[in-house]
């Protein structure tokens, strides 16, 4: 017999009590019933996101949150800024050229967090911008953007900054109407605790009157009839009935520890994380790291593909592998959600055993021993 544990950046571990709220008995989605549970849920959600703007629910990845705050926000042609620094930047990137926008990349070398200087220069050199895309967490690389530096010199401006907080919201300190953050994207299977399958996206009065405006296509992903539901602790469309009364419970519990309290827990197991795999030797990927993930490199003449797949198939441990040029070349173990301080130690002892299996020398027991001091 062998317990898995999931160490991925998505998606997470579900506590075990939402597994149990979602195994209810389903209701109808149009009965008083279930928009009592929505209405709990839109209330709770602006605690959790940090914002007094309406998180709006849509049954998608994270992903179809994303494809919203393009094809609502910007018009065919208009400019939009796109920090483009790992696969999840690239995305914004592909969405908006998909529709016709003038994508304008700022370019961030992978594993460098992006500088808010050159996104003021950019601005500057391009009048006309209506919207900036960012990543809160790049989970590609494991690096945390400066959002609130960011969100300062976008606000100067005319334009809207989108950021995707899909793996950083709860794990990466995040204050979007403190800092001026007009729009946030995330999803349900990462700091969130569910299984995939819910986007939200809240949006700021500036960002909305952006959407009255939009001429791109959009139908699933309308935010004047989402947010006319929205209004009415309803949806426009099928909502995730089980996903959102699971949802439900998970609000509770991160708002009963605290959404400043959540951030730190996460802080201190990426603390230990990057402590632990320092001490074995190896050089973290990031030069700016998440809480939500450590991006580790791979050490010379080991195979990082086969590094994943043994922690997988023989040590019970999913971590994730490098995406794209990145491929094989580092390692990220996530310490996100539903995860405590012995799914780290794990981890590490997890790593320990399978590099010295590949060849790298590495005392048993240094990792697992920071890790300890750390935790102790």
């Amino acid at each position: 017999m062998r317990k898995y544990r999931l160490m991925s950046p998505g998606p997470t571990p579900v506590p075990e009590k939402v597994l149990l709220k979602m195994a209810d008995t389903i209701i109808h989605h149009r009965t008083p019933q279930f928009q009592a549970v929505l209405k709990d849920v839109n209330a709770k959600l602006k605690k959790v996101f940090q914002t007094e703007n309406p998180v709006l629910i849509f049954s998608s990845s994270g992903t179809g949150a994303m494809e919203a705050s393009v094809v609502n926000l910007l018009s065919k042609g208009d400019k939009a800024i796109v920090i483009n620094g790992g696969k999840f930047g690239e995305r914004f990137g592909e969405i908006g050229r998909a529709y016709g926008a003038e994508v304008i990349d700022c370019d961030v070398t992978w594993g460098n967090a992006a500088d808010p200087a050159v996104v003021e220069k950019l601005l500057k050199d391009s009048p006309g911008v209506k919207a900036v895309y960012s990543t809160l967490c790049e989970t590609s690389t494991g690096v945390v953007n400066d959002i609130k530096a960011i969100a300062k010199v976008v606000s100067a401006t005319d334009a809207v900054l989108v950021v995707d907080a899909v793996s950083g919201l709860t794990a990466d300190e995040f204050k979007p109407d403190e800092w001026g953050v007009d729009v946030v994207v995330s999803g349900s299977q990462k700091g969130l605790m569910l299984p995939p399958g819910l986007g939200f996206l809240s949006i700021s009065g500036k960002a909305q009157k952006l959407v009255e405006g939009s001429d791109l296509p959009k139908y699933y992903f309308d935010l004047k009839a989402a947010l006319k539901a929205h209004a009415k602790d309803d949806t426009p469309w099928t909502p995730g009935v089980s996903l959102i009364n699971g949802l439900d419970t998970v609000l509770d519990i991160l708002l009963a520890e605290g959404i400043d309290e959540v951030v730190q827990r996460h802080a201190r197991l990426a603390n230990v994380t990057r402590e632990a795999v320092k001490a074995m030797g190896l050089e973290l990927f990031s030069e700016r790291p998440s809480n939500a993930v450590t991006a580790v490199k791979v050490p010379e003449g080991v195979d990082g593909a086969a590094l994943v797949k043994k922690m997988r198939d023989e040590q019970g441990v999913t971590i994730a592998g490098g995406q794209a040029a990145l491929k094989g070349k580092i390692f990220r173990i996530a310490h996100l959600g539903y995860m405590d301080e012995y799914d780290t130690i794990s981890a590490i002892a997890g790593v320990e055993i399978v590099l010295n299996q590949l060849g790298f020398d590495v005392e048993f027991g240094k990792g697992v021993g920071k890790a300890e001091e750390l935790l102790g």
